[in-house]
């Protein structure tokens, strides 16, 4: 069985528009309510969400759906991503759902699922749910009497909090600290800044007045600038920016400099493998982390084991081979021993303690390495169009000069988005001129091709 609605990140498109309308979502929830239909126990599904307008329009439907299959439905409203998988394994659910496109804007949406060991799904059971979408869903519906109920937890909030600040390393506290932290609007709005001040620091939120149509806007971790200022104005020890459903973050140091998710994940490797706390022997990052990154570690006596990019792939490679941490340079980072998903809040802990830890101020701390240089470029086109145009005979040769000319001293990489209907040109290497001319290039070639697909 292949998967069409599922992509790397679960199901997502334009609300009110498929994949993402009220009857898909209500035919989703039939089907995945019926993939996990296993045993004669009551079954329970926990769903959470962003602050999207059309998070209104896709709860009720999985409502509906989950019901209608006799799967009891726990609402957690807004709470972030991994807040989601973390309260569906403490309350023994069946399955989890969050629903958000993370760091999309207002107009998308998306729905992603966990099982009950709080995962994201496999390729092969996404697989068999779209197949029950289009098989049979009718004849294996509740009886009138067996329907499932609907209810609200009033502490989702309050559990995850409490799950959160039992992360930080005991008897350390925040007093004395500054931070600013961007919400992006979104899914950690409440929860992120009484966190960071029950733990004792002076807290400046920004991003925290959502109103269905500002999350990400011009705010959180793909548009920090707004953290940046803040931090310089207020004087702040450090910035924290999440995203959407604050399963990523960005930093800043107290001059507003940023620092990305692999200077993060060499923080914290260092740390904690000097604590004897770091699981494998290194590190799991995408294909997209900075060789310096790679390099940094190996000085440290650590590994650097690269995947596709998706933080799912990340997550599979630590779970085979035994390691506790792992990312991607966009800042979505996977701390094992507390998280089964990426959790920006938790991982902005991590780096908290290690400032404290050290004594000294985040420019001191939070840059271990020097990146080399590398560009990105994200060059869209129509919906469908990323197969044809790659496959363009100007695009392959374009690619393949490109290659030629990094040779040995850097590295190119073309990749399909699987959120978004883009193609994502990067190179990296020693000369920062050569890199840019190489991603100008390739990235020409397919605007070419996407002009006349």
């Amino acid at each position: 069985m292949t998967r069409n609605l599922f992509g790397t990140d679960g199901v997502r498109g334009t609300a009110n528009r498929e994949p993402m309308t009220a009857e898909t979502a209500l035919r989703l929830g039939m089907a995945t309510g019926y993939f996990f239909r296993r045993g004669n126990h009551r079954h329970t599904v926990v769903i959470g969400k962003d602050t999207r307008l059309s998070g209104y329009m896709l709860e009720p439907a999985l409502t509906a759906g989950f019901t209608a299959m006799g799967v009891d439905v726990v609402l957690l409203g807004p709470l972030p991503t991994p807040a989601v998988a973390t309260l569906t394994r403490s309350l023994r659910a069946d399955l989890g759902v969050m629903i958000s496109a993370s760091h999309n804007p207002f107009e998308d949406n998306g729905i992603k699922l966990f099982g009950p060991d709080g995962f994201k799904l496999s390729d092969e059971d996404e697989a068999t749910i779209e197949h029950h979408m289009r098989n049979g869903l009718e004849a294996h519906r509740a009886a009138p009497s067996a329907l499932g109920r609907a209810r609200r937890l009033d502490d989702a909030l309050g559990r995850y909090n409490e799950f959160t600040k039992a992360t930080f390393p005991r008897g350390l506290r925040l007093d004395g600290l500054k931070i600013v932290i961007d919400c992006a609007n979104g899914a950690a709005y409440k929860v992120a800044p009484s966190v960071l001040w029950e733990l004792g620091a002076e807290v400046v939120p920004i991003g925290v007045a959502p109103d269905g149509f500002n999350i990400n806007l011009h705010c959180g971790s793909l548009a920090p600038e707004a953290m940046r200022t803040q931090v310089v104005a207020h004087g702040a020890d450090l910035g924290i920016a999440l995203d959407g459903d604050a399963d990523r973050l960005v930093l800043c140091d107290e001059s507003g400099a940023m620092v990305d998710g692999d200077q993060v994940m060499a923080l914290i490797a260092r740390a904690w493998a000097k604590s004897g706390k770091l699981a494998g022997g290194g590190v799991v990052a995408t294909v997209m982390s900075n060789l310096g990154l790679e390099r940094f570690l190996a000085g440290e006596g650590l590994t650097l084991h690269r995947t596709q990019v998706g933080d799912r792939y990340v997550l599979e490679k630590m779970r085979a081979d035994g390691f506790n941490l792992g990312g991607e340079q966009s800042g979505h980072i996977i701390l094992a021993d507390y998280c089964t998903t990426g959790d920006g809040l938790v991982a902005a802990l991590q780096v908290l303690a290690a400032l404290l830890e050290s004594g000294r101020p985040a420019s001191e701390v939070l840059r271990l390495f020097t990146p080399l240089p590398q560009t990105l470029r994200n060059v869209r086109m129509a919906a469908g169009a990323n197969g044809a145009v790659l496959a363009a005979p100007a695009v392959r040769a374009a690619i393949a000069a490109g290659e030629a000319r990094l040779a040995a001293s850097g590295r190119l990489l073309i990749r399909p988005s699987g959120t978004e209907p883009l193609v994502r040109v990067m190179a990296e290497g020693e000369d920062a001129a050569l890199v840019g001319d190489v991603v100008d290039a390739i990235a020409e070639a397919i605007e070419g091709a996407a002009a006349t697909a």
